[in-house]
C-alpha cells in the first residue's frame, strides 16, 4: 500500500483494493469508498515515511507511519486494515498532528 501510495499507483490501487472497501478516518468521521480512495491516491497528495507494521497475518494488519501533504502538514497515522479475499476490504485510521 504504501508503495501504490507514495508513487500515487491508481492501477495498483484498484488491484489491491477489494469492491467492498470501506475506510473509516477517525480524524474526521468520514468514511471513503475504493472509488474515492482511488482518486485521491492519483492526486498524489501525500507521501508516507517511516512505515512500520506493527502486526499482520490473513485477516487483519496494523501499520504506523509518518505522513506529509502537499501542502505541508504532516500526520503520524496508525491504520488497521482488513483484508478479504486478498485485497484491502476496511480501512481505519487514527491521526495526530504533527508541527510542519
Amino acid at each position: 500500500m504504501t508503495k501504490i501510495v507514495n508513487e500515487g499507483n491508481t492501477a495498483g490501487a484498484e488491484e489491491l483494493i477489494h469492491d467492498d472497501f470501506q475506510f473509516l478516518m477517525h480524524a474526521s468521521g468520514k468514511t471513503l469508498t475504493k472509488k474515492d480512495v482511488v482518486g485521491w491516491v492519483g492526486m498524489k497528495d501525500v507521501k508516507k515515511s517511516n512505515v512500520r507494521v506493527l502486526f499482520e497475518n490473513d485477516e487483519v494488519g496494523f501499520e504506523h507511519a509518518m505522513v506529509t501533504f502537499n501542502d505541508g502538514n504532516k500526520e503520524a497515522v496508525m491504520s488497521y486494515y482488513k483484508f478479504k479475499d486478498g485485497k484491502v476490504v476496511h480501512q481505519e485510521t487514527g491521526a495526530t498532528k504533527l508541527p510542519k
